[in-house]
């Protein structure tokens, strides 16, 4: 099982040598190089706007190398077009807890101010956040009530959602993080030409277009 993005690896050392070309310097795009098309297309919670879906962990390290990356350019994202966050479970036990974190902190409004510190917590200061207990401690000393985040943390409706979004993952045959689907249909490839995670966003850039396209011929 491919529970993070291994193929950046080779890709990023090729890069740094200097000997791959821009994606962004071809115009064109490439079914099976560019993007993958996933079908049946699966189904987004916003159909009036091209959603943009991040299967992430705060478990995966590339996934947080990403982050600011993502952040940033979520940011400039035009009015319709809207990014979504699904953590993934892969059925692992360590990643659905790093789920239902996610899903936890989403549920009392504290995801989107503590996402890049768990990320910083977890990667860069070695936490060892890997069951409740020190998780629940950790967001205390992050000024969220332990006893609002732990009953969120159990709650019915956080569990649903982390088994919505393992079914989600496997409609749209995703087996590695970060990956990114544009409106349910297409998925963003790591291939050859891209240099890096900018050009990753900028190849998503040009996928967006075309499903905005595609939209309009309508």
């Amino acid at each position: 099982m491919q529970t993070c993005f291994s193929q950046w690896i080779a890709v990023f050392l090729l890069a740094f040598a200097g000997v791959l070309p821009s994606a962004h310097a071809r115009d064109s795009l490439t079914a099976g190089e560019d993007y993958r098309v996933i079908a049946p297309p699966v189904s987004t919670d916003t159909p009036e706007k091209i959603e943009v879906i991040e299967f992430f962990s705060y478990a995966c390290p590339h996934c947080s190398e990403l982050n600011p990356l993502v952040t940033s350019w979520a940011s400039r994202l035009p009015s319709g077009v809207v990014l979504k966050r699904v953590p993934v479970s892969f059925n692992n036990p360590f990643y659905t807890i790093m789920a239902r974190f996610y899903y936890a902190l989403e549920a009392i409004g504290e995801e989107g101010r503590l996402n890049a510190a768990i990320f910083d917590a977890i990667h860069n200061k070695n936490l060892r956040l890997v069951d409740e207990k020190s998780i629940t401690e950790w967001v205390a000393s992050k000024n969220v009530d332990p006893k609002k985040f732990s009953d969120a943390f159990n709650a019915f409706g956080v569990d649903s959602r982390v088994k919505r979004a393992e079914q989600l993952r496997r409609d749209a045959k995703i087996n590695g993080v970060p990956a990114f689907v544009v409106d349910g249909r297409y998925q963003v490839m790591s291939s050859a030409s891209i240099n890096g995670y900018g050009d990753f966003l900028k190849l998503t850039d040009k996928i967006i277009e075309k499903r905005a396209i595609e939209r309009r011929k309508k």
